[in-house]
Order: C-alpha cells, then sequence, then structure tokens
C-alpha cells in the first residue's frame, strides 16, 4: 500500500512538472547580446525589474523640472544597448524589443523617441541632441 501511494504521488509531480519543462523548451529566450559590455548605470536584477520605473522618474524630472542627467536617461541607454550591426534597439534581435516580446510587454518607448544611436556628431558633449 505504501509502494503503491509513493508511485502515485511520483507520477502526479512528474505530470506537474513535465507540462512546464517542455514548455519552457518551447519557448525562445529574448536575444540579450551587448556590443558595448561594460558596468550599467544599475545592476542586472535591478535594471530587470525596475527599468521601467527608472525611466519615468527620469521623464518627470525632465519635463517637470527641466532637469537632465544621463544616469538613466533612454539615449544613454540605447547608445549602450543598440545592435552594433543596425545601431538600434529594435527588430527581432535587438536588446529593447527582444526582451519585451518575450515578456509580453508592450514597447511604447520608440513611438516618440529614437531607438537607434545617434551620429556622434549630432551630440553635445555632455550626451543630448543638437538643436
Amino acid at each position: 500500500m505504501r509502494n503503491l501511494a509513493l508511485r502515485v504521488a511520483a507520477t502526479l509531480l512528474l505530470a506537474l512538472w513535465l507540462p512546464g519543462a517542455l514548455a519552457a523548451e518551447r519557448t525562445p529566450k529574448p536575444s540579450i547580446i551587448v556590443d558595448k559590455p561594460g558596468q550599467c548605470v544599475e545592476d542586472t536584477a535591478t535594471m530587470r525589474l525596475d527599468h521601467m520605473r527608472l525611466l519615468m522618474h527620469q521623464r518627470e524630472d525632465t519635463m517637470r523640472q527641466g532637469i537632465r542627467t544621463r544616469k538613466h536617461s533612454l539615449n544613454a541607454c540605447v547608445e549602450c544597448h543598440a545592435s552594433g550591426k543596425t545601431g538600434s534597439v529594435l527588430g527581432e534581435e535587438g536588446f529593447c524589443q527582444s526582451c519585451h516580446a518575450y515578456a509580453g510587454v508592450t514597447l511604447d518607448c520608440f513611438e516618440c523617441h529614437q531607438a537607434k544611436v545617434k551620429p556622434a556628431a549630432l551630440r553635445r558633449t555632455d550626451g543630448t541632441a543638437k538643436p
């Protein structure tokens, strides 16, 4: 009787675990290629969880108070994370788009903002765009 109960429990655990394990193999992981490796403005765990909050806070400081810094600016993100091939964070293997597609999250930043690295000639020494 005890042996039968262990077999039933093992079968149930396998039945619950197997579909999840198979689904994990079918789900393509995001393409995370960093052509400019180095220290990010925050640690990886913080950026994965809170990058949108950091960008919103930066937006509020810039739009409401006129404070412009590069630490959490979208332009600085694009400069570091844009593909070396395309110069963009969008596209099938784009840093931003691949993660947002994987997470099933709408990526709407680039409806208004530029997703490509700006040519150096168009940037000021402080990193902001020239008029």
